[in-house]
Order: C-alpha cells, then structure tokens, then sequence
C-alpha cells in the first residue's frame, strides 16, 4: 500500500513537471497502452474492459482536437487525423473489432514516433 502511494505521488509530480511537449507524449503512451488494454479484452471477450478502456483512448484524442491551435494551418491535418481515428474507435466499440483497433494502434504509434522525433530535433 505504501509503495502504491510512493508510485502514485512519483506520477502526480511527474506530470505536474512535464513540459506541454512531455505531457503529449505522455497521452500518447496512454493511449497507446488503453487500446493494447482493449486489444487484449476483445480478445478474451471482456466486453466492458474493451468498453472501458476504448473510451479511455477515444478522451485521449478528444483532448489532443480540443487543444489544436487553429491559427496554424496544420491544425486542419491534424483535426482530420483525429476524427479520423475517433471514428475508427467508435466503430470498433460497437463492433468490438479487433482489426480496427489494431490499424488505431499503428496511427498512434507513428503519431508518437513522429511526436518524438520532434521533441528531440527541438532540443537539438
């Protein structure tokens, strides 16, 4: 139990700290690691777990649209991107689709990649 709080005050300030080019990476990894979580689900049948953690993913995106700064014009990219994928994670809710979150799964990982690589040109 204390180990968990130790964990859990490591994260708070960890996140408390992070630069905004830290805290997207960091969305990034989470939901990266929700739609692994539903993968699996859907894989044992846990529909609510797959329920769960779809939704999990699907607030990720929805925060990266509503934190785009519109005044750049590859804002509009971006805004496409994510419905794009919203709309996959939608589908594959209802349909609980492996495949579909298989093919969210690759978008976000290059997304992150890319994210990344951009993190460390600009400390170059």
């Amino acid at each position: 139990m204390i180990a968990n709080q130790g964990y859990a005050a490591y994260n708070k300030n960890k996140i408390m700290t992070a630069s905004p080019g830290e805290l997207t990476l960091m969305l990034y990894e989470g939901a990266i690691k929700f739609c692994n979580i539903a993968i699996v689900a859907v894989e044992q049948g846990n529909v609510q777990k797959a329920h769960e953690n779809i939704v999990k993913v699907e607030n990720i995106i929805e925060e990266f649209r509503a934190t785009l700064n519109h005044k750049y014009p590859v804002a509009e990219d971006f805004e496409n991107v994510y419905v794009y994928i919203y709309d996959r994670l939608v589908e594959a809710n209802i349909k609980k689709d492996k495949e579909i979150l298989e093919e969210v799964l690759t978008h976000l990982r290059t997304m992150r990649d890319t994210w990344k690589e951009v993190m460390q040109r600009a400390k170059e």
